[in-house]
């Protein structure tokens, strides 16, 4: 892909090919896939490599960055994908396959190192080097959280700050939210009480956002929901009631000493626990 594709939209004797739309436009094409092949390209031995992941988190924002990429490479793609200078590429490297489906690859890629390791750990219960793998395992799957989080927040739109002053991301899902403010409607509470809303939540260390979930029509990335901003609270304000009556999924997160309250309901008790360590863990 590097050679075939990306090195031939800066040779000259392509550039007669090239839609001009389409010129100075690699980096979006394909973000930074050359960094994640220098990256595998110098830990060829799946072994060391594989021991090695606890140690190196912060070279896997390689992949976190490729991914919140990924978007705007196959908005750009599905523009041009019909241009001569790719089908020219393409039958330059014989390949069957076009260039989207290489462009995939270190999506999928991220995604198969779980699997791989669960793999090897099956096979190696009692043998020196478990606990490093392990440990392995234990980081890649939070580095597939952090780029899932990070997925789903560069989908949310309306907001007029700035994301990253929020703090990390530390976790996202949809529930029903159930308001009861105290200086609403009297009408308007009941109505409230009843009648949830479908959110998706942002927990940020200093924040939390509510969103509405909106399904988009469309083809591949295109078809993944984006997230329309509706209020955040700061977790400055923010209080937590762990327990509601009759329902073990629900939680009660409170703000400004009660004025604002909002029931949430989990998906399962489990999500519910979740949530409510995190929290917690923010507040403290």
């Amino acid at each position: 892909v590097l050679q075939g594709y990306a090195a031939e939209m800066d040779n000259p004797l392509m550039a007669h090919l090239i839609p001009p739309e389409l010129q100075n436009k690699k980096d979006i094409l394909f973000g930074n896939m050359e960094e994640i092949y220098h990256f595998h390209n110098s830990h060829n031995n799946l072994l060391t490599f594989c021991l090695s992941l606890q140690f190196q988190m912060e070279d896997f924002q390689i992949y976190e960055k490729y991914c919140q990429n990924k978007p705007r490479s196959e908005s750009l793609w599905r523009q041009f994908s019909d241009s001569v200078f790719f089908q020219e590429c393409q039958r330059k490297l014989d390949h069957k396959l076009s260039l989207d489906s290489y462009l995939l690859k270190p999506v999928q890629r991220i995604t198969k190192y779980q699997l791989l390791l669960k793999e090897m750990l099956k096979y190696s219960k009692n043998c020196e080097g478990a606990e490093d793998l392990q440990e392995a395992l234990t980081s890649i799957l939070g580095i597939l959280k952090a780029v899932n989080d990070s997925m789903h927040q560069i989908a949310i739109t309306g907001y007029d700050g700035n994301l990253n002053e929020l703090g990390k991301l530390l976790m996202q899902g949809s529930f029903n939210v159930w308001t009861d403010h105290k200086k609403g409607h009297s009408k308007v509470k009941d109505l409230a009480r009843f009648k949830p809303m479908q959110r998706h939540l942002f927990l940020h260390e200093k924040a939390v956002l509510f969103c509405k979930k909106r399904e988009e029509n469309g083809e591949g990335y295109e078809k993944a929901p984006s997230y329309s901003y509706k209020h955040s609270l700061n977790m400055a304000a923010v209080g937590i009631t762990e327990n509601v009556k009759g329902d073990a999924k629900k939680f009660e997160i409170w703000y400004n000493a009660r004025e604002e309250v909002y029931i949430i309901q989990a998906p399962t008790p489990e999500v519910k626990a979740t949530w409510v360590n995190e929290i917690r863990k923010v507040l403290t």
